[in-house]
């Protein structure tokens, strides 16, 4: 039940949500420092993206649809799966970190929001054609994840732990989607419906 709502709804909790944490700004961020509310800042930055990546299923139809040529290889589920406790409760971690640990450990929002910025802007080149996320992907992740992971005072530990983990989540979410697409063409799983 919780998850077929979630999966309907998410999206417009982005929405609402994104908003909320942006109306939080003003009362101050921790310490109030220029890193630690760009690492805020990433959560409702991310959310943004997600609703034009996401809005009416968009994304997980153009994978499956043109990447992946009409087989199922992400499911509403796996959507679900990567955007809320992958990326919102890796944002969330990175700010957690930093603020009770040390503030150069959320340089790993920064970096995922420049690795998908990046995979957006490749599957775009590879396509030659728009994906939903590619223009939130450029004008926001483009500038503010380079502002964040220039800004944010990070260790060489702490920006190759960082750089790792979000290219670790792209390739994991990579792995699944081709998994998925196998199975699927060795009729594992059923082709592609409106309902999947």
């Amino acid at each position: 039940m919780l998850k077929s709502w979630l999966q309907a709804h998410w999206v417009a909790g982005a929405i609402f949500m994104s908003l909320a944490l942006l109306l939080l700004l003003p009362v101050g961020i921790g310490d109030g420092s220029l890193a630690l509310t760009l690492i805020f800042l990433a959560s409702p930055v991310y959310m943004l993206h997600q609703v034009e990546e996401h809005t009416g299923d968009r994304f997980r139809s153009y994978i499956n649809g043109t990447v992946f040529g009409g087989v199922q290889a992400l499911s509403v589920a796996d959507v679900l799966w990567i955007n809320l406790p992958g990326v919102w409760g890796l944002n969330f971690a990175a700010l957690y970190a930093a603020h009770f640990v040390d503030v150069g450990w959320g340089v790993a929002a920064g970096y995922l929001m420049l690795v998908n910025g990046v995979a957006h802007v490749v599957m775009a080149a590879r396509f030659r054609a728009y994906n939903p996320g590619l223009v939130t992907g450029v004008l926001l992740f483009a500038p503010f994840g380079l502002a964040l992971v220039w800004l944010v005072p990070a260790t060489h530990l702490q920006t190759v732990v960082g750089l790792a983990i979000a290219i670790a989540i792209h390739v994991a979410i990579a792995v699944r989607a081709n998994l998925n697409a196998a199975a699927a063409r060795h009729g594992k799983h059923q082709p592609v419906s409106a309902a999947a």
